[in-house]
């Protein structure tokens, strides 16, 4: 098969080096890429977000199956247009992909659905905002509505923070994500996340992962689009795992169904587990970043056979051989994220490392200029292993770092310690 990944960040490159290892594939493109997916697939230069262009792409180039990695596309179409013209797609709908593209669309079908979640309400001015958070109280939860890459999403510990989340979303920091917002109960308990793939009738279960959102040691400062991810995550127990797919899951799943928006592709569960109680904190409609690293570890060459069973709708009759092992990645980022930071330096020492399938370095924010690697991003490298529990694959992926010399990044020290 000729397959066609689109994306730029280390999910599309540990997506990639997933499908490299599968016998089905014989050619790979992904585009845009990055200088660490150009190392082991064909890059192209695609405006991914154009429906247009990357079916003209496909045609092409004879592009049997595609996969979508990044939200954006997904909300803008891609998907749709790849199905009018008969190109065979793993990635929902837009009107699907509005599980994440509207907060309050997600919280439309969890009413509908019955399905266990924060309360919540909606506004489209500030001032009402404000005088609902000043009822409620702090801790509270401030969300713009739509896209934010990751970074639109407040919670506020005291009404201060809240406030100020308020006046930026309708200020215009998220640009028109911030349009609409979302005010919600602050939910208490641990944040584990459940990956399911769908084909608009049959839902399978591929894993489990954390992941650590904060930017400092010890889960404190600033939001992140995530510094590590470790699975399988050890609060979602087989039981509390079934009952997030009996409460949640399958009604969402039947509800979309229903309203003549069947899903396809990947659903990731974002849960918050209390006393053997799941609740979704949220819905996306991608593998999140870092955690698909963390998956293509534990899946490998099967995982593109999953995909293609879900865009096929065969679902029903696939099964996860899951090996009886953990994976954890850690983000290298530049100074400075999720601030302000510095393009540019050059990453010495990843020629070095050794890689194989239980040790990898995925590339996010990297390009190649005059023969080295430098960085281009924010999170920049995603340094990952396995082993057969988890302090052996975080022992083995700091093992990883210490051969990469690279001044100008930093990383958290302590992934993977709620778990440890």
């Amino acid at each position: 098969m000729n397959i066609l990944i689109l994306g730029s960040g280390g999910r599309e490159h540990s997506l990639a080096w997933a499908v490299m290892q599968n016998p089905k594939c014989d050619r790979l493109i992904v585009a845009p890429g990055n200088a660490g997916i150009a190392q082991i697939a064909e890059c192209a230069a695609l405006d991914i977000e154009n429906g247009g262009e990357v079916v003209r792409f496909a045609d092409e180039n004879a592009i049997d199956f595609v996969i979508v990695g990044p939200e954006a596309p997904l909300a803008a179409g891609v998907a749709d247009r790849l199905r009018e013209a008969g190109v065979l797609v793993f990635g929902p709908s837009a009107a699907a992909a509005r599980l994440e593209a509207s907060k309050s669309f997600t919280k439309e079908i969890c009413d509908a659905a019955n399905a266990p979640t924060a309360g919540y309400a909606r506004f489209i001015e500030a001032e009402p905002a404000k005088a609902y958070i000043k009822k409620q109280g702090a801790p509270i939860v401030v969300k713009a509505d739509g896209l934010a890459a990751g970074k639109g999403v407040i919670v506020a510990m005291d009404e201060a923070t809240a406030l100020d989340a308020i006046d930026d979303m309708f200020g215009g920091a998220f640009g028109g994500a911030g349009a609409e917002v979302v005010v919600e109960e602050f939910m208490e308990g641990e944040e584990a996340s459940l990956f399911v793939l769908c084909d608009g009738e049959s839902i399978l279960s591929i894993g489990t992962a954390q992941d650590h959102k904060r930017v400092g040691e010890g889960d404190t400062g600033l939001n992140t689009g995530g510094m590590g991810a470790y699975s399988p995550a050890p609060v979602l127990s087989a039981v509390i795992e079934e009952r997030a797919m009996n409460e949640i899951v399958r009604p969402t799943m039947a509800e979309m169904k229903r309203r003549g928006t069947p899903f396809q592709g990947v659903l990731y569960v974002g849960l918050m587990i209390k006393d053997g109680q799941p609740r979704l904190v949220e819905y996306n409609v991608r593998f999140g970043d870092p955690e698909c690293q963390v998956l293509m570890m534990r899946l490998g060459a099967q995982a593109m056979d999953l995909m293609h069973a879900a865009a096929e709708g065969r679902l029903a009759e696939a099964r996860v051989n899951w090996a009886d092992d953990h994976a954890l990645t850690v983000v290298m980022a530049a100074n400075g994220y999720p601030g302000a930071y510095q393009k540019g330096s050059v990453i010495k020492g990843l020629d070095d490392v050794s890689e194989d399938s239980g040790n990898m370095v995925f590339h996010a924010g990297t390009k190649e200029s005059d023969g080295q690697i430098v960085s281009s991003g924010g999170r920049v490298l995603n340094v990952t292993a396995r082993g057969q529990n988890l302090q052996e694959a975080r022992d083995r992926a700091y093992e990883l770092i210490d051969g990469i010399n690279w001044p100008e990044g930093f990383f958290r020290r302590d992934i993977g310690w709620r778990a440890l």
